[in-house]
């Protein structure tokens, strides 16, 4: 197949196949996003794309801070990709083009940042993962020991993380009088807005005093609830879409039908119409954010390492298990619903129908392997905040602790069968030394991982009631291994 997807070759893709209803060439560059992975071009520049046409000032630079590969995928293809959007009621096939160019942030930090610093530029979104933000989960505070931040201070303007950057970014523009852009996360952060605030006033105080005021006192954070569930992309997919197109895509991207983006509505140098594209807007995010961190994200994470540790591969596979519909059902109905405290309107029995739904869907290929990564940074939001909400009230962790045994479990970097497990962590080399010198043994692995205070913060290790919950699930996993560990559960 030697042709490629690209300008050139939009107009002779099948029938059937949606492309961009607007002239790319009048595109101008409204948004600058920072972190340009399958998410992202599955879920905010799919919204982007949808309100091009009533207005070609919200085109979008995408930079890539580490690797280049989605350079090296996009670039040649005029940064049009594939989406596809997969059910059990088969795929429907769209091209994307509201990304205009790719940049790779280490081979051209100078041009990243002009384009941060254009006036054009109004909004700069983020997708760098939760280790991205170079913070302690724990505190949501700035790391000011994470090498990234200590580089970062002392070379300004050739910075490496996304908080350097940022600020780097918003020097310039307030050095040349012009206004800040609006920073908008798109992260499983708690209070995600407040705690970028937070990370990027400390780091703009560390510049200058007067920096610091003026990021903490002019540039707007709204926090943001992002949901849509997006695998890695299979060779199998390029080789389908690519089939289905005619042309070659070297980085489509594959997701389910469901999305939703619910955004605080505070943008002072303006925003696209997201809500034509069906995004929210909303004064307060807060009760949709733990919404689906604690039910679509702590379900998830919970499915991942239990799901692993069985042998299963994907999701759909895990809940292919009764066993696992019932333990996460019941997570859901009796652990996490009485945490939440949703406004007048919202249908959480709803919302908790579809994420089973969702789960099940055999079209997604969604990895327990991919879904487990970097658990140190998203165990405080995702089943943490939860477990911290049930102990103030004096009400079971049974099911959470049970999640978190299974994480302390997974970061051994051995399985059940005795076989190495690939842990992808930013704390994983810590992890697996930890893990090592305490051995096969619930008692110390447990005590070990508890004093990570990067994690667990200084409370919950102090309290009996939540060490004593998951010591006792991590010997039942020893014991019993995870999948007659969860049957049982599930029969209790």
């Amino acid at each position: 197949m030697p042709d490629r997807l690209n300008d050139d070759s939009l107009a002779d893709l099948p029938e059937g196949i949606r492309r961009p209803a607007y002239d790319r060439r009048a595109l101008k560059t409204g948004i600058v996003h920072l972190g340009v992975g399958a998410f992202h071009r599955a879920h905010q520049a799919v919204y982007t794309d949808d309100v091009l046409g009533q207005d070609p000032r919200w085109g979008i630079v995408a930079a890539s801070l580490r690797s280049p590969d989605t350079y090296d995928a996009l670039q040649p293809q005029d940064g049009l990709y594939t989406l596809s959007v997969r059910s059990q009621d088969g795929e429907a096939l769209r091209i994307i083009g509201s990304i205009r160019r790719v940049i790779v942030a280490p081979r051209a930090t100078e041009d990243l940042l002009d384009a941060m610093a254009d006036p054009q530029t109004r909004i700069v979104t983020l997708t760098v993962t939760e280790k991205g933000y170079c913070h302690d989960p724990a505190t949501g505070a700035l790391n000011e020991a994470h090498p990234d931040v200590v580089h970062d201070l002392a070379y300004l303007k050739t910075p490496r993380s996304a908080p350097g950057f940022i600020v780097e970014a918003l020097r310039r523009r307030r050095r040349a009088g012009i206004p800040p852009f609006t920073v908008l996360t798109c992260d499983n952060l708690p209070s995600n807005g407040r705690t970028v605030k937070r990370v990027l006033t400390r780091f703009a105080e560390l510049v200058d005093p007067d920096l610091g005021r003026f990021v903490a006192d002019q540039v707007s954070c709204p926090s943001t609830m992002v949901d849509r569930i997006v695998p890695a992309t299979s060779d199998q997919d390029r080789e389908r879409i690519g089939q289905a197109l005619g042309v070659e895509d070297a980085w489509p991207v594959v997701t389910e039908p469901f999305t939703q983006w619910v955004i605080e509505d505070r943008f002072p140098q303006g925003r696209p119409a997201w809500e034509m594209a069906g995004a929210e807007f909303v004064a307060d995010v807060e009760p949709y954010e733990h919404m689906k961190l604690r039910l679509l994200n702590g379900s998830h994470s919970t499915l991942a390492y239990l799901g692993y540790l069985s042998g299963y591969e994907t999701v759909a596979d895990t809940m292919a298990d009764p066993a696992f519909v019932r333990l996460i059902e019941g997570l859901m109905d009796e652990e996490v619903t009485p945490t939440l405290h949703m406004p007048p309107g919202a249908d959480l029995s709803a919302y908790k129908r579809a994420l089973i739904a969702r789960f099940k869907n055999p079209a997604l290929k969604h990895r327990t392997w991919q879904i487990a990564m970097d658990g140190s940074q998203k165990l405080p939001q995702r089943l943490l905040g939860t477990v911290r909400d049930r102990l103030q009230g004096g009400a079971s962790i049974a099911r959470l602790s049970l999640g978190v045994a299974a994480w302390m479990r997974y970061v051994t970097g051995i399985d059940e069968k005795g076989a190495p497990i690939d842990v992808r962590d930013p704390m994983a080399t810590r992890l697996r030394e930890l893990a090592d010198r305490a051995g096969p043994s619930a008692d110390a692995l447990a005590g070990a991982l508890f004093a990570v205070r990067e994690i667990f913060g200084d409370d919950l290790p102090k309290d009996p009631r939540f060490t004593g919950a998951v010591t006792a699930n991590l010997a039942r996993l020893y014991e019993r291994g995870a999948k007659r560990a969860v049957a049982e559960f599930a029969a209790e």
